[in-house]
């Protein structure tokens, strides 16, 4: 049964399998491959694959042994307890120090880390009986040099393994164990899965949730340290320090950007549990002390506590357990659980953090999209940031690894070049820039779905705000489309009638308007499409006519705006 078989396909077939999950098993063993790799969205259940065909070796005696490699300590327990359901009893506590594990075990869960520090220890064990080594999110094999020839050491003697990732793709060129790379036309080496079932196919099975991005823009003022005290606009065109300061003073607990958006997801999150009693939210943090203000934020905006899981706290394994069980509101969280961690009722996340990677992005969002039933959506809260924008307009979008990339004749790589840009300016990996934020307040930009945009600017807490977060929490995806152009349609007729209410300006105010709306019109087809602001002057230009914009017309500026918003509506 193919994967995109409708109606009961994804909802369990050949026992309780979806049918990505049964394919991809009749993949495996049709050849009986000694290195798989599988790669599946985040939430279309990776878990169960391997543990069912795990079972299915153990079984056909073709293995005696498992080891499960993954990133985090919680993961480890989580496997433990996944493989527990099946009739496979792993280890989740083994250490180094033991050498080896009770007789009662099939085998053990371990980090990457504990593999890297004794490779030669895992090697032995690997030698000593028929191993399947799995090895999740595989793609953090590659995290440095001596990670992967740790890797390499230790599970070369495996009798088979299996790799697993939902975001195979990474910003390095560190090539990832086990496996297979295949050179293109274009000379370039990229990662080959053996089974792939990406975002779009999983959405169209309804093994994931649609998602539903809104992003907020807003007036941010910061002091330097020279004492210069700055004003920007979060979502306008911004020079790229500009923007990671903005961004920044946005996230900054002391200003009331970040409390406006918080209370806006409490609004979604309302709307949620209307249809899912039990649905949950998550802040994603930069850092354990905004973690904690956004804690107390929490308590105060709601009246009820939120669960804080920092990734040195010996108890958040067991934190993040109760959370899943339980019907609380908020969980607010670092890094730890924006990968592989499993709490289907999460359904509305802030996006509150500085980190910037398309991996950490596209794993941060699939907390938010397992499906447990057909109709829920996610919906996400985030900055208008270009980078943001531009990996939320990317969600379908598959991705490899590349292990090369193009040399210009110069000797100077433009992908390199700009991830070294990158990391200089973005909060999260580059020089922290000193600054004080001084006021920093939100404004709603407008809502991301399916490749579209929909949405007119409007204040924090407004009734135009009101009319996208109060969309109902069970829609089919279609109908979210539709409901999303509804509201956008209406909210259009309701500025029209605005202004034609309004009492008359004159020619330089209204041209001052029209500039401003051109330009903001401009900078978002600039998130979109990732066309520089200049280009897409040009190209109005061209299309309509007319000097440039500080020179143009009146009735000039209004037929590039209606030729942009064709552009949108189109592309939409």
């Amino acid at each position: 049964m193919p994967p995109a078989f409708p109606e009961r396909a994804a909802w369990g077939t050949a026992g309780s399998l979806r049918a990505w999950q049964q394919q991809a098993l009749e993949s495996y063993f049709s050849t009986g491959p000694r290195d798989f790799l599988a790669v599946a969205t985040p939430g279309a259940g990776k878990t169960t694959f391997a543990l069912r065909l795990a079972r299915e070796l153990l079984e056909r005696r073709v293995i005696a042994a498992i080891t499960v490699v993954c990133p985090t300590e919680h993961l480890k327990r989580q496997w433990a307890e996944a493989a527990s359901r099946v009739g496979i009893r792993i280890d989740p506590e083994f250490q180094n120090a033991q050498g080896r594990t009770a007789k009662d075990f099939h085998g053990v869960a371990v980090t990457y880390a504990t593999v890297a520090a004794r490779p030669a220890l895992h090697r032995n064990r690997t030698e000593l009986r028929k191993t399947l080594v799995i090895l999740d999110e595989v793609h953090h094999a590659g995290d440095g040099r001596s990670w992967g020839d740790a890797i390499r050491e230790s599970f070369e003697p495996a009798a088979r393994r299996l790799g697993l990732s939902g975001t195979p793709f990474r910003t390095d060129i560190n090539p990832i164990p086990f496996v297979d790379y295949e050179e293109g036309a274009d000379g370039i080496r990229r990662s080959r899965a053996d089974y792939t079932y990406g975002y779009g196919p999983a959405l169209a099975d309804g093994v994931v949730r649609p998602v539903i991005f809104l992003a907020y823009s807003g007036e941010m003022k910061w002091r330097t340290r020279a004492g210069d005290e700055i004003t920007a606009a979060l979502g306008q065109p911004l020079t790229q320090d500009q923007t990671s300061q903005a961004w920044r003073a946005a996230l900054d607990p002391k200003g009331d950007w970040i409390r406006q958006v918080i209370t806006a997801a409490d609004r979604r999150l309302t709307e949620v549990r209307r249809g899912v009693p039990d649905a949950g939210g998550m802040v994603i943090a930069t850092d354990h002390e905004t973690a904690r203000s956004y804690a107390k934020m929490l308590r105060e905006i709601t009246g009820q506590g939120a669960t804080v899981v920092l990734s040195d706290d010996p108890g958040a394994s067991k934190k993040i357990k109760t959370f899943g069980e339980s019907e609380d509101r908020w969980m607010v969280a670092v890094r730890m659980v924006s990968e592989g961690v499993d709490i289907p009722r999460l359904s509305v996340g802030v996006y509150a953090t500085s980190t910037s990677t398309p991996l950490f992005f596209a794993q941060a969002v699939g907390r938010f999209v397992r499906s447990r039933r057909r109709g829920e959506t996610a919906s996400v809260f985030l900055p208008s940031v270009p980078t943001l924008m531009g990996h939320a307009a990317e969600m379908e979008v598959e991705r490899d690894h590349v292990l090369d990339r193009p040399r210009r004749e110069d000797g100077l790589d433009d992908d390199l070049l700009e991830e070294a840009n990158r990391q200089r300016d973005t909060p999260d990996v580059g020089e922290e820039l000193p600054f004080e934020t001084v006021e920093a307040s939100a404004r709603f930009d407008r809502v991301l779905y399916d490749g579209g945009e929909f949405g007119t600017q409007a204040a924090a807490g407004s009734a135009e705000e009101e009319e996208f977060l109060g969309i109902p929490g069970l829609l089919d995806p279609e109908q979210v489309t539709q409901l999303l152009r509804q509201r956008q349609a209406e909210q259009q007729a309701a500025l029209r009638k605005q202004r034609t209410a309004e009492p008359e300006h004159t020619l330089a105010e209204d041209l001052q308007a029209l500039r401003k709306e051109l330009n903001g019109l401009v900078g978002a087809w600039n998130h979109r499409t990732g066309q520089p602001h200049g280009v897409i002057h040009n190209e109005l230009r061209r299309t309509c006519g007319g000097p440039p914009a500080a020179q143009a017309s009146s009735e000039d500026l209004r037929n590039r705006i209606s030729k942009i918003r064709d552009w949108a509506a189109k592309r939409s």
